[in-house]
């Protein structure tokens, strides 16, 4: 008899059995419900990337745990004689740096600007443990080609209200910035090029406590004085609901890091009012996020029935431009997927309530707001249009609104919404190609 083959599928991957796929499915189904009434759209990668790109891409830890693939037929024979490299592919890790190639490859055919949705799967080396698998499923969404604040603001409303609609109450933003971090570093006295290994320590402050961090760092070799400086600093910074304003008071910020704490508080500000019932947001000096990439604003969502983030992201914009050539500011907010079907099967499938009013075919809708100033009164706009059903995508003006009416109209648009002056109110008109 023939030895049995085995069945187990490979370590640190899983099957996953019908009732789990049905809640799946459904809350896949009501986030890009979600995510579609704020104008994003599906796309999609390929699982496979030039193992060039992923070694090169800022990805920090993730670079190491790439799953690499072989060469094949003659370039694997060519490389086995010569001694070169046997691997020229390598399994995705996230899907942020294959969206930074997509649009490098695609731009010309893509709307300006890119609301994406990616939901698929993801591979990463690491060791298996509880809840934490070598193929797992992201759910990202990104905005690529907006530098002002619109695009944090549309991710976060747009993720929490995902969420929300999920049966998950309690929702917190956590807010941060990595230009408010670097000044933290700098008062500190913790010099440029350590930064990143300061970042990186910080970052566990919710896992190993203060002493752990410190210990981390002082094992690395910093400035004991910095170290001491920032031992001093980090009650204050963990001081619960701590304010913009008191970090002001306690970091000096000149040039670029007052520029941030402005970005900030007008985040706040916007998202603050338009959340869902029960959820808040609010700023964070000790959120750091530990990717290579962010460059500016970073979030994640948080609930006190949960012991680690629901979903995370921030701003990217010196990623795309490497492949490029230009810069292209991007912005992208992740649901950590696994983890949120694991609570959803806790509580059961996720319900169908609050649904919106059916319409029979929802329009696509682009508001144009003229500047940030007017962006409380869109914010507004939007959630009313959507609430009967349309797809609605904020949209800043350009100056050649010509050509953005035509691009619009290019990619799907069939209606327009003007803001009326001094209400929240937005009229809707047909878009018509410019000429």
């Amino acid at each position: 008899m023939a030895e049995r083959l085995p069945t187990a599928p490979p370590r640190g991957m899983r099957d996953v059995l019908p009732d789990e796929v049905e809640l799946r499915d459904a809350a896949t189904q009501e986030i890009v419900r979600v995510y579609r009434s704020h104008g994003f759209r599906r796309i999609e990668t390929p699982a496979l990337e030039s193992l060039r790109l992923l070694l090169g891409s800022e990805g920090g830890e993730n670079e190491k745990l790439i799953f690499k693939v072989m060469k094949r037929g003659d370039d694997l024979e060519a490389a086995l004689v010569r001694g070169g490299e046997l691997a020229d592919l390598g399994l995705r890790f996230d899907l942020t740096v294959p969206l930074a190639r997509y649009y490098a490859e695609n731009h010309g055919r893509l709307p300006d600007p890119l609301k994406a949705i990616q939901i698929g799967p993801v591979w990463r080396a690491e060791r298996p443990q509880k809840g934490r698998y070598r193929q797992f499923t992201q759910c990202d969404i990104d905005v690529l080609g907006v530098a002002g604040i619109v695009s944090e603001v549309e991710l976060m409303l747009a993720t929490c209200e995902a969420l929300a609609r999920l049966g998950l109450t309690g929702l917190a933003v956590r807010v941060n910035d990595r230009q408010v971090l670097a000044l933290i570093a700098r008062h500190c006295g913790f010099a440029d090029d350590r930064q990143p290994g300061f970042f990186i320590a910080f970052d566990k402050l919710d896992k190993v406590g203060a002493e752990g961090v410190l210990g981390e760092l002082r094992e690395a070799g910093h400035d004991p004085a910095a170290v001491a400086r920032f031992e001093t600093l980090l009650p204050v910074l963990q001081k619960r609901e701590m304010s913009l304003d008191a970090l002001r008071t306690a970091v000096p910020a000149p040039g670029d890091g007052a520029a941030a704490f402005d970005r900030l508080a007008a985040i706040l500000g916007l998202v603050a009012p338009e959340l869902p019932e029960g959820a808040r947001a609010h700023f964070d000096p000790t959120l750091v996020r530990g990717m290579g990439y962010y460059t500016g604003t970073i979030f994640e969502i948080v609930s006190p029935a949960f012991p680690s983030s629901i979903a995370g992201g921030g701003r990217y914009d010196r990623m795309i431009g490497r492949l490029l050539g230009r810069d292209v500011p991007a912005c992208g907010f992740s649901i950590g997927f696994e983890r949120l079907i694991a609570i959803l099967g806790e509580r059961g499938r996720p319900g169908a309530a609050a649904e919106p009013r059916a319409v029979a075919a929802p329009r696509r809708i682009a508001l144009l707001v003229d500047d940030e100033s007017a962006l409380a009164r869109a914010l507004q706009a939007a959630c009313a249009l959507r609430a009967q059903g349309d797809l609605v995508s904020l949209e800043l003006r350009r100056k050649n609104t010509r050509k953005q009416l035509d691009d619009l109209h290019a990619h799907g648009f069939s209606d327009q919404a003007v803001l009326e002056t001094g209400t929240s109110a937005a009229v809707v008109k047909p878009l018509r190609r410019a000429g």
